[in-house]
């Protein structure tokens, strides 16, 4: 009666409320798979544009594939667990009271057993389908995966076993306990909701039993001990994770005495038992008592708890920590060795040198010590981009990144570093009417020119920092420019040929979805804005068209905007330019990288172009220590950043990202390692070989600061090689503390072109000091080359540890607590913000060091636009003096005047002048004759001592004939060309080039 009652109840939908409900079940989809439709085709679209399409394509079938395997198994596996409990059900069901309360749910899945036998499967497999198809990076490496030619040092096994196989085992692993658990907890319920498993009433006795069908008893032993089995793989496994687990004891990483002595046989015993309690369980397929299961479980537990835990815990108390020096030892030594490999931080790659620390021989009688003066760099990347935008804008939508980059050009046959920056388009810069939408989007579109400024000096000393005017023109960096204007009269230092900047960084920091539509309109006249004469049309290859409509629909979804669907100012050649930032791209076309932090753009071949570091990373190595490649405490906030932990680093990969039309070129620069080997078997083609990098953008490569700032971390604790020395601590370093911020931070690495030691030409490097463990005295200066003869080897400086040389924190107080430089510094700041640069630590005088730090100053004002910005007015040295060990501090308008401050009169001259309108000579060996093709590599020749001493005079009588030029002093400046003439005879004289 109440069945028919019920079916009373149950009305069928009319026609109408069915169309409703069709209708909204389609509205329902297409809001939900809508927006991620249209986000694949417009993916599909942009890999096409930018020439990467397989790489999309491989990825998207990866997904696809793993999505689709492993959901149907796992929904196999649940679905035939659910049939064969269904099927095994008893046909009538007893109740076990007057009222089933589970008869109204058993009749509601009797109702629909195909909507319930399909749905339930399919729910609890697509969060496995979901979670493979994110690990495609997982199963790619697995099938493509090599060996490393090198063996852990506990087990045996090729490197490539724990980077490429164990990964996909234990992800396998991990679905399939997951999915043996859901499918005993669902075959519990189904054979309780048919009557497989009853519930007897409770009784005064006895309490409430519980009885099994053989079926029921049968399928829940087979799952149970499949689940136990799958545990004691998970145990076997296991014993590998103990080469890189966390440790208790921070020392060092990897296996030590207690996991090899201790966790490691507990392992292997919890796998014996896990083994026996499966056997346990499958035995209650035929044995009816349950207690024997039951007991072997309880023995699991009880031993992961005793011999898993108790066991280690015990040995490493009473046995390990009192002698803990002699036990870790072996393991230590493991795991220097594997981190050294890890990190390329080998002997293969890092020369290790004795430094003393104090000069032996006069600066200016060191030729690489003159190139080396000469190319102190003065300018901070770090300050000067207020005064980069204020100086070199043009107009309010143009703009620089809030830190600048550094590299080395050849200008006038001389090789200098420089500051450089790309002009380019700024999207929240925008004001008033130039954001309403066609402008925004289809008129000002690019950036304009290529903007660099030698970073070893500036327009003209400053003389009275705190008296100056706030209009002084004094302190400036001497612009080398090259954009449309100078493309137009020739006027182009660094020549380049399409000075347009349409892909960027600034603009990958707009606040709203930046993109361009460009191209031309048949019959319009062109759109986007280039000067105040001159309008422009882009005519790069880069670009997706935008001129039919299904892609203008598409892409007016993607951003929610009509008026790409209804503007005029779109034809039939129109493109949409997105994806703009440099590093984005990279990581589109190469997702199995992990770019640099800080791109830089460069004048590769005539073209704006934009270098992206890539790296090929792992997370476990085995006994490798793990790391971070971005750094401790993000320098905008304050704050440590997220921090993806790593334990295997390469920087295998040069990207590059044309300025104008977007191409990314990816170049293989390490052939050594095995994971880039890999990827490049996955993605067959997307890397170029070595050998098609160009001369000149070899020229520009630069070791990275990422990869350099984790292998000081690693440097700072694996040059020691003595592991009851490493044990102990005592000979570690540290990063120093950054002296001229007032963060707690880090200080920065720094690139300085410096004189080699061997030739006296310039190199350029990224360096780094090093201070002891937990203080503040030097303890080594560490250095990476980046000239391409060169590239990637790393120098280490170790200063003795009988001897004291003061850090950079307290060279820093040394120099500010100086009298001069006090009493100015409080006069100063009644008007002026102060801002210290890089704190830049040279080696020089045959074994000494020397600190040259500029102090920018920045007029206080009310004003809110900024028109204040930082400018060179002072710089300050510091040298330890032979013999005495005292510290003398330099400070003056010019690096020549502090220098001879410290080291007296004459050294100076080496110091590259203020002022741009003479050619400075370039210091002894920075030219050199490009060789012809074929023929043998040629070292320049080391100047003579009379050469050098040519080249200060001459450097000399220029800096008076330019003083004399400035004061209008005419028997000065007669004086001044008097001796410049003699310095020049003087000069060829001593073999010097009339050229």
């Amino acid at each position: 009666m109440g069945q028919l009652q019920r079916a009373e109840q149950v009305r069928p939908l009319s026609r109408r409320a069915m169309v409703w409900t069709a209708v909204l079940a389609v509205f329902a989809a297409v809001l939900v798979f809508g927006p991620r439709l249209i986000a694949v085709y417009t993916e599909w679209l942009w890999f096409g544009e930018a020439g990467y399409r397989e790489v999309w394509g491989r990825v998207l079938i990866t997904r696809l594939l793993s999505f689709a395997v492993v959901t149907a198994l796992v929904g196999g596996l649940i679905f035939l667990v659910l049939l064969w409990a269904y099927r095994a059900r008893p046909l009538f069901a007893a109740a076990v009271s007057k009222k089933d309360p589970i008869e109204e749910y058993r009749t509601v899945v009797m109702s629909r057993p195909r909507l319930f036998g399909i749905g339930i499967p399919l729910l609890f497999a697509l969060p496995f389908g979901l979670s493979a198809q994110s690990r495609w990076e997982t199963v790619q490496l697995f099938l493509n995966g090599g060996s490393f030619g090198t063996v852990d040092a506990e087990f045996g096994h090729d490197i490539g076993f724990y980077v490429f196989d164990l990964p996909f085992y234990r992800l396998v692993l991990t679905w399939m306990l997951v999915a043996v658990f859901f499918a005993f907890l669902l075959s519990l319920g189904t054979h309780y909701l048919f009557g497989g498993i009853r519930l007897s009433p409770k009784n005064e006795t006895a309490g409430r039993e519980t009885a099994l069908i053989p079926a029921a008893r049968v399928q829940l032993a087979v799952l149970a001990g499949t689940f136990i089995a799958l545990k004691a793989v998970a145990y076997w496994f296991d014993r590998y994770s103990l080469l890189w687990g966390n440790r208790k004891e921070p020392t060092f990483t990897g296996a030590g005495f207690t996991d090899i002595n201790a966790v490691l046989p507990a392992r292997l015993i919890l796998f014996s038992i896990a083994i026996v309690c499966a056997v346990a369980f499958f035995a209650a397929i035929w044995v009816r008592d349950l207690r024997i299961p039951a007991m072997a479980a309880a023995l699991l537990v009880l031993s992961s708890i005793l011999v898993g835990g108790v066991f280690p815990a015990l040995m490493e108390q009473f046995s390990v920590r009192p002698n803990a020096a002699d036990r870790e030892s072996p393991y230590i030594e493991r795991n220097i060795a594997a981190t050294r490999l890890a990190y390329g931080i080998g002997p293969e790659q890092v020369d290790y040198r004795d430094y003393p620390g104090v000069g032996t021989r006069p600066p200016r009688d060191l030729p690489a010590d003159v190139t080396t003066i000469a190319n102190a760099r003065l300018l901070d990347p770090n300050v000067l981009s207020r005064t980069f935008t204020q100086q070199q804008q043009l107009k309010n939508f143009y703009g620089f990144t809030p830190t600048l980059d550094l590299d080395r050009y050849t200008v006038d046959g001389v090789l200098g570093d420089y500051i450089v920056a790309a002009r380019e388009l700024s999207p929240n810069s925008l004001s008033g009417n130039q954001t309403q939408w066609i402008n925004r989007h289809t008129v000002y579109t690019h950036g304009n020119g290529f903007v660099a400024a030698p970073a070893n000096r500036v327009n003209a000393a400053v003389r009275d920092a705190a008296g100056q005017s706030a209009s002084s023109d004094s302190g400036y960096p001497i612009y080398t420019v090259s954009d449309i204007a100078s493309q137009t009269d020739g006027r182009q230092l660094i020549p380049v040929e399409q000075p347009r900047i349409y892909f960027g960084e600034v603009l990958a920091n707009s606040d709203m979805p930046d993109y361009a539509i460009v191209g031309a309109q048949p019959g319009a006249p062109p759109r986007e804005y280039d000067t105040d004469t001159s309008t422009y049309t882009y005519t790069g290859a880069g670009g997706v068209p935008i001129g039919n409509w299904v892609n203008r629909f598409a892409f007016a979804a993607k951003y929610a905007e009509r008026n790409i669907l209804f503007s005029g100012a779109i034809g039939g050649d129109s493109k949409i330019l997105f994806n703009r930032d440099p590093k984005t791209r990279v990581e589109h076309v190469a997702p199995w990288l992990t770019t640099d932090t800080n791109p830089y753009p460069a004048v590769v071949d005539g073209r704006i172009t934009w270098i992206v570091d890539g790296y090929t990373t792992l997370e476990h190595y085995p006994y490798a220590e793990t790391g971070a490649l971005t750094e401790p405490v993000a320098p905008e906030t304050g704050r440590p950043p997220p921090r993806d932990e790593i334990s295997y680093v390469r920087n295998s990969v040069k990207a590059t990202v044309d300025a104008y039309d977007g191409t990314v070129t990816l170049y293989q620069i390490d052939q050594q390692d095995p994971v880039l080997a890999a990827w490049m078997s996955i993605f067959p083609g997307t890397v170029q070989p070595e050998d098609t990098i160009s001369a000149d953008l070899r020229a520009h490569l630069r070791y990275p600061e990422d990869l350099f700032r984790i292998q000081r971390e690693r440097l700072a604790k694996y040059h020691v090689n003595d592991p009851r020395e490493f044990f102990t601590n005592n000979a570690f370093w540290s990063v120093p503390s950054d002296p001229t911020s007032e963060s707690t931070g880090q200080q920065r690495p720094y690139y300085i072109l410096v004189g080699d030691a061997d030739t006296a030409a310039p190199s350029f490097r990224l360096a780094s000091a090093m201070v002891g463990f937990n203080r503040e005295f030097l303890s080594a200066y560490i250095s990476a080359h980046s000239d391409p003869e060169n590239y990637g080897k790393i120098e280490v400086l170790q200063l003795p540890t009988d001897s004291i040389t003061q850090g950079p924190q307290q060279i820093q107080n040394s120099m500010i607590s100086d009298t001069r430089v006090a009493s100015e510094r409080t006069l100063l700041e009644r008007s002026n913000r102060i801002h210290y640069g890089n704190l830049l630590t040279l080696p020089i005088a045959d074994g000494g060091v020397l600190y040259v730090e500029p102090l920018f100053t920045e007029r206080l004002s009310s004003a809110a636009d900024g028109s204040t910005f930082p400018q060179l007015s002072r710089v300050l040295v510091s040298y330890r003096e032979q013999g005495t060990g005292g510290v003398r501090v330099g400070y003056a308008p010019t690096l020549a005047e502090a220098l001879d401050q410290v080291f007296g009169a004459g050294t100076g001259r080496a110091a590259t002048a203020p002022g741009g309108d003479a050619a400075t000579p370039p210091p002894p060996g920075s030219e050199a004759t490009p060789p012809q093709e074929g023929a043998e590599p040629v070292s320049p020749p080391v100047p003579s001592r009379e050469l050098t001493a040519a080249v200060l005079e001459l450097n000399d009588a220029l800096a008076d004939l330019r003083e004399a030029q400035h004061t209008g002093d005419f028997t000065s400046y007669g004086a001044a060309l008097d001796r410049l003439q003699r310095a020049i005879d003087g000069y060829l004289a001593s073999g010097g080039s009339p050229n």
